[in-house]
């Protein structure tokens, strides 16, 4: 009894953390338009800017908070358990449709949305199909479509070769649990030796293990680390550099984000800004009454290097030929 008591406390918390969210985040003045829930699933660069994009496609295509449509934003912090219950509340407060940021917010509000019949674009998910999202990426069939962040695996790697010639092993972190991380870790894995390289993968449960799994990296002796869009990973990325930086082991970020701001060196890296602009043309699309049965995933794979100068000089590295005046990101 005392511990369902407890259970019952927790989860009255979270619900009270939800709404304390819904509120601080952004709930648009209730409009005569359709009603919006965004989740996102937690707070880094690559996600805001997501967000960015999605907001600017909605407005691009009509749908601007508070005049043609009511917005209701909630971040849920990487915590999954928020993430479900703010899915929860956007069914329950019966939004026309919910746009998820990141496939461990686009799940929760899935299976949330599905039997209401609420439909549901995701953005920057990398596995749609491998997250039970879509049944086929031409023909969704669930309920459920939006975009996909395709990395440039081989560009990666070919970058880091340029970058570090000599370099035999790639460090990667990931979380067991996040569908994205899986795939695109095995995307690596399977092309690595192509270029010359080992993967030597760590997996972690959750945030708190992220600073023990990126020790592990170092103390195996990797020549480099490579950071994934694991969220878990890149929302506490101070981490990994706190655990790499001093053995002088570089790290590659998977956007360029991690380079400005995270103390990546350099990154093949997407725009997450168009990828969120195509999400909220697509949510759009499906608001002025397309099929979102039918509506195909838009997979947004073009790339381009990036760099920071101030983080290459910790490891004495320079542009390799082939990479001179590409473009640079400080912070």
């Amino acid at each position: 009894m005392k511990q369902r008591m407890r259970k019952n406390v927790t989860l009255l918390l979270l619900l009270a953390l939800v709404l304390m969210l819904s509120a601080c985040s952004g709930g648009g003045e209730e409009v005569d338009g359709p009603k919006i829930g965004i989740l996102q699933f937690a707070p880094h660069a690559s996600l805001d800017n997501c967000y960015d994009g999605i907001i600017q496609g909605l407005a691009d295509a009509g749908y601007v908070d508070g005049k043609t449509c009511s917005i209701e934003f909630i971040n849920g912090q990487g915590e999954s358990e928020t993430n479900s219950l703010a899915a929860a509340n956007f069914v329950n407060s019966g939004k026309d449709i919910i746009i998820a940021i990141a496939t461990p917010s686009a799940m929760p509000a899935y299976a949330a949305a599905k039997d209401a019949g609420i439909p549901v674009i995701f953005s920057a998910v990398s596995d749609p199909i491998g997250a039970g999202l879509v049944l086929d990426i031409d023909a969704p069939g669930t309920g459920a479509s939006g975009t996909s962040d395709g990395l440039n695996y081989e560009g990666q790697l070919r970058m880091i070769r340029a970058f570090q010639p000599d370099a035999t092993s790639i460090g990667i972190l990931y979380t067991t649990s996040e569908a994205n991380s899986l795939a695109q870790l095995a995307n690596y894995q399977a092309i690595a030796a192509d270029f010359g390289f080992e993967i030597v993968a760590v997996g972690i449960t959750d945030a708190s293990e992220v600073a023990s799994g990126a020790a592990s990296l170092v103390a195996s002796g990797v020549d480099c680390i490579n950071n994934l869009t694991d969220n878990n990973v890149v929302n506490n990325f101070a981490m990994v550099t706190a655990a790499a930086d001093p053995a002088g082991i570089p790290c590659y970020g998977s956007e360029e984000e991690q380079v400005a701001r995270y103390g990546c060196v350099a990154s093949e890296t997407l725009d997450y800004i168009s990828l969120g602009h195509i999400t909220g043309t697509m949510a759009a699309e499906v608001l002025n009454g397309g099929d979102i049965m039918t509506l195909p995933v838009r997979l947004v794979s073009d790339s381009e290097p990036v760099y920071s100068q101030i983080n290459m000089d910790k490891f004495g590295l320079e542009l390799p030929e082939g990479y001179l005046g590409i473009r640079e990101r400080n912070e």
